[in-house]
């Protein structure tokens, strides 16, 4: 019986420690289909892309990325992407909460025909943790973010968390 605790306790540890950053986190959910790009080289001023935000229209409401366009996850559209953005050379930066949910984005555009596509390393989370400006939907700078759910939100530790307490996991974060 002892050392079934001790085992148990063990792997009770492993699983606690298995997430300790956001590169653990990714690595748990992302295959690396689309290559990252950091939220340093993206806010240079000579990274010109076209930014998509792959997070729901009520988390683009209470912030996003300046510029950025609210594509969605559960209704993504890819035919109006391919009418509005026909050149699939253009830079094409994906990006959602922290990097999940835009990771699967931005493989369907890969499979579109789309060759310039990367995925916003730790997404807004990171962007807003390195200190970054987002807006509202009146493209007004805001400090809230919204973190999706009470469990994710421990990876944004700069701003203001926005989460509802009812909201379900997405599919791919259900794994």
């Amino acid at each position: 019986m002892k050392h079934f605790i001790l085992i148990l306790i063990a792997l009770f540890s492993v699983e606690l420690s298995a997430q300790k950053t956001i590169d653990d986190l990714l690595k748990q959910y992302n295959d690396k289909g689309v290559p990252y790009i950091s939220v340093e080289e993206l806010a240079m001023p000579k990274t010109k892309a076209i930014i998509f935000d792959t997070r729901e229209p009520k988390e683009y409401k209470v912030s996003h990325l300046k510029n950025a366009v609210c594509v969605g996850y559960d209704d993504f559209d890819l035919a109006s992407i391919e009418k509005n953005y026909p050149n699939k050379n253009e830079k094409i930066v994906v990006y959602c909460s922290l990097g999940i949910r835009s990771e699967t984005i931005g493989e369907k555009l890969k499979k579109a025909g789309y060759t310039n596509v990367y995925n916003l390393y730790g997404g807004i989370f990171e962007w807003k943790n390195k200190d970054f400006s987002v807006v509202d939907i009146q493209n007004n700078e805001t400090e809230k973010i919204h973190t999706f759910n009470k469990t994710w939100s421990k990876w944004l530790k700069k701003g203001e968390k926005v989460y509802e307490k009812e909201e379900k996991l997405s599919k791919k974060t259900k794994k």
